[in-house]
């Protein structure tokens, strides 16, 4: 994954769009329709999101329908991929110590009870 991708991304409209489009495909009217921003607006990160490959266009007459493209988010799963190995090994152990940390508890518990 490159930096460009993450800085497309580092935007919250661009993510609302995007999440937007999690729906299917739709017009830049649809989506100006449910982003807090104008037309304009949402025309110049749809321009950006098909720069970088996140969104594709399709033309209709006079229309525009934009979609999302599944490749830029399957280089952006295998990317983190590396990172969650990492990370769920961490959380396991952090996951075995509170258990531990629990038995100890409940074994003291028991002790003071009898």
């Amino acid at each position: 994954m490159n930096i460009q991708a993450i800085q497309t991304l580092a935007d919250p409209t661009r993510l609302s769009i995007l999440d937007f489009l999690r729906s299917g495909e739709h017009t830049v009217s649809d989506i100006t329709d449910n982003v807090d921003i104008r037309q304009s607006g949402v025309s110049r990160h749809l321009r950006i999101l098909h720069q970088t490959g996140f969104v594709q266009v399709r033309p209709d007459g006079q229309r525009r329908y934009y979609s999302l493209r599944p490749e830029p988010f399957r280089k952006i799963e295998e990317w983190l991929a590396g990172y969650r190995s990492f990370w769920e090994g961490r959380l396991d152990k952090f996951g075995e110590a509170l258990d531990q940390k629990r038995r100890s508890r409940h074994s003291k518990h028991k002790e003071t009870v009898k």
